[in-house]
């Protein structure tokens, strides 16, 4: 049997890495402070860093293909995280549970749960590009241009 793509795989490291994470801040009452949250994005940066990285390893250094590559690692990564969110808010309340998670947050007003992890996957997609961007930056010179 094949192992899955390295996008999947990196994807999934990613979503263990923020699981843990909130899971280690809930653990120590930490989860409201919002600022702690904002560390996630060190778990995105690895996991697409590593996906690039295992791509100019393998030989493949244009530009576009390890772009597509490095977006869809960490476009897993957050809609992974998200169904792990709707999970386990679910498990811990339902809609209390993201209310007090909204009232920390970015987020005003009584949100639901689909309100709430709608809002996290733009917000996610739009981070993804960002870190994509920034490591395609920091690689560019490894690339080759078309």
């Amino acid at each position: 049997m094949k192992p899955p793509p390295k996008e999947i795989t990196n994807g999934f490291i990613i979503f263990i890495t923020i699981s843990i994470y909130f899971l280690l801040m809930e653990a120590f009452g930490l989860a409201d402070l919002f600022y702690l949250r904002l560390l996630n994005i060190c778990f995105v940066f690895y996991g697409v860093n590593r996906t690039i990285q295992m791509n100019l390893q393998e030989g493949k250094n244009q530009f576009v293909s390890n772009a597509v590559s490095a977006i869809s690692t960490s476009v897993v990564g957050v809609i992974l995280s998200i169904i792990g969110l709707v999970i386990y808010s679910y498990l811990q309340g339902g809609d209390a549970f993201v209310q007090s998670l909204s009232a920390t947050f970015l987020f005003g007003g009584n949100p639901s749960i689909d309100a709430y992890s709608i809002s996290l996957l733009f917000e996610g997609i739009a981070s993804s590009i960002i870190v994509t961007l920034l490591l395609m930056l920091y690689w560019n010179n490894r690339f080759l241009t078309d």
